[in-house]
Order: structure tokens, then sequence, then C-alpha cells
């Protein structure tokens, strides 16, 4: 419960309730500019709030710099306090609206994001909806939803699917990846030209009707260097499996940052070239019948599918 002492509470009207929550995100990201972001209000409007919360509590909260803010020594007991308050209300409208949430789920996804980016993730959701069951099948084609008992589509596409809805998941980037002994053997660090020297790994299936060296050529065209681009390849039906060999020093893979992020942290692979710049106009996105509301099981993997792509590459 929100244990304030009972001078404040007593200083709380329904008013203060709202600066309390614009204190809350405020303090949670340091900056009134970003909780400006988050609560769609000016950053004028969040210090005004925060302002009349300090002159009701008779106490400062933050400490206003010239271009940060801190949180003062009240202000972190203070947040703490809301920081515990709402979790604790949160998990129980988790517990009272979870009777209802339970079924089957039939999703269908692409192989390489259920490989590297959704199946990791499945616990969470599994733990946080015990009723509910998933039924994954992965595949290159598109599910025709009128024959196919699935639910959702989780695609890497243009964005264009007549007749079904849709919303994006999250946007990708590309750019060539290899292992750092590939790299050094063949001397490609910041030498884009030596290119010529290597073998390209190729998602041979990367998007509907994609040539089977479209990812690369995309980067090429995009960096002017078509003309280094080695005639030596070797494809796959999957991005994944392209990555894979690349990790195990068998060319260089055109690396989607959403999949491989995580093997470049780690050391496993190297941008030898340069960040992920490239948008090739292909992201991750959501697909379903258009039906006019969607069961709330569905609804609430959906939310959750949002949060986990909120915490990956941005």
């Amino acid at each position: 419960m929100l244990n304030l002492p009972p001078r404040i509470s007593a200083r709380l009207n329904s008013s203060q309730f709202a600066n309390l929550h614009t204190f809350l995100v405020a303090a949670r990201h340091l900056s009134f500019a970003r909780a400006a972001q988050e609560l769609c209000l000016t950053a004028s409007a969040v210090s005004h709030r925060i302002s009349r919360l300090e002159t009701a509590l008779e106490m400062k909260l933050f400490q206003r710099l010239t271009r940060q803010v801190n949180l003062t020594d009240e202000g972190e007991r203070i947040f703490d306090i809301l920081q515990q308050a709402m979790g604790e209300l949160s998990e129980a409208l988790e517990h009272s609206s979870q009777a209802d949430i339970a079924g089957s789920i039939a999703l269908y996804v692409r192989p390489s994001v259920a490989q590297c980016w959704l199946v990791p993730r499945l616990a969470d959701f599994l733990e946080r909806y015990p009723s509910v069951s998933l039924d994954l099948r992965v595949g290159n084609d598109n599910v025709d939803f009128r024959t196919r008992k699935f639910d959702l589509a989780l695609y890497y596409a243009n964005g264009e699917f007549p007749g079904l809805a849709s919303q994006r998941l999250m946007q990708e980037r590309l750019a060539p990846v290899c292992s750092p002994a590939y790299a050094q053997r063949h001397d490609l660090l910041n030498n884009p030209q030596n290119l010529k020297l290597c073998t390209t790994l190729h998602d041979s299936l990367a998007w509907d009707h994609a040539a089977f060296d479209a990812e690369w050529t995309l980067w090429a065209q995009q960096h002017n260097l078509l003309d280094a681009l080695p005639k030596r390849t070797l494809t796959f039906d999957r991005s994944d499996l392209s990555v894979t060999a690349a990790m195990h020093h068998a060319g260089i893979a055109m690396g989607r940052e959403q999949l491989v992020q995580k093997r470049v942290d780690s050391g496993e692979l190297i941008l030898p070239f340069a960040d992920f710049s490239v948008c090739g106009h292909y992201d991750y996105y959501l697909v379903h019948s258009p039906l006019s509301a969607l069961p709330k099981r569905v609804q609430v993997f959906i939310d959750w599918l949002h949060e986990c792509a909120q915490q990956t590459v941005t």
C-alpha cells in the first residue's frame, strides 16, 4: 500500500495524484523532457506539475541543474514508495484480470525471428499467463487465415498485407557481420573493398519474392559498393543459418540488428565496416485476420510482444 507519512497524506487531493504520476515518470527518466514525451505533455507542464506537488508536500523532490535534474534525498524516498505501491497495484490488477485469459494461441513465425528473438523470451509470457498455451509453427510461406487455423503471424515484410489487419512490431536495420578471425584473415576492418576476397552468406528467402542476394544488394547500393561484392556465395533459406555460418568463419553474412545484436555484444560477431545503418523498408509485423475484436488471450500476447520489442534494440 502507499504508506506515506500522515502529514503528507493529508495534503494529497485528487489533483495531486495526477502530479504524483507525473513525478513518478519524471523520476524514472530523470528528465522532464522525456517524461513530457511519455505523458503527451509539454516539458513546461511537467515542470509545473512537479512544482505544485513540491508545494503541497512542502519538500523539494528534484535538484534542477542546467541541463538535467536529479532526485533529492526526499525525492528518492518518495520515488521508492511510489514504485513499490505501483508494483503491488499492477500485480493485484494482473491477478484479478487473468481469470478469463485462458486457452490456446496458434502462432506462425518466420524461422529466424522465432529462433533468435521470440523463443528465448517465451518463458516470461508463460509465467505471466499460465492458463494460456502456445502452438508455434515456423515457415517462409504466408498464412491463408481463411483455411489455416492461426490466430497471429509474425512476418519480416514491407507492411503490405491486403485484406488483413497488421501492426508493426519493431524496425530492422542491416549491416554485414562476421567472426573476428574471418575479419582479420581477410583484412576487412574498415576495408569494404576487400569483400572481393570473401564469401558472402545469404538468406535467399529474406522476404516475399526476394532475389537470393536481395539484402546484400540493398546494403551495397546504399554504400556504393556493388562492384565490391564477390562472386563466391553460400545461400540458405534462413537468416539465422547464414549468421551461424558466419560465426564459424564460413564467410560474411548480412546481419539483422534485432537478431544478431547479442552476438555482436558478446564478441562472437563483429561489424567490420560500420554500425547497423541501412533501413531496408522491411520490418517485423504482426498480422491477423480482420476481426472486429481479438480474443483477450491474443490481445495480451500482442501487448506482451510490444513490451518485449520496446526492451530490445531501437
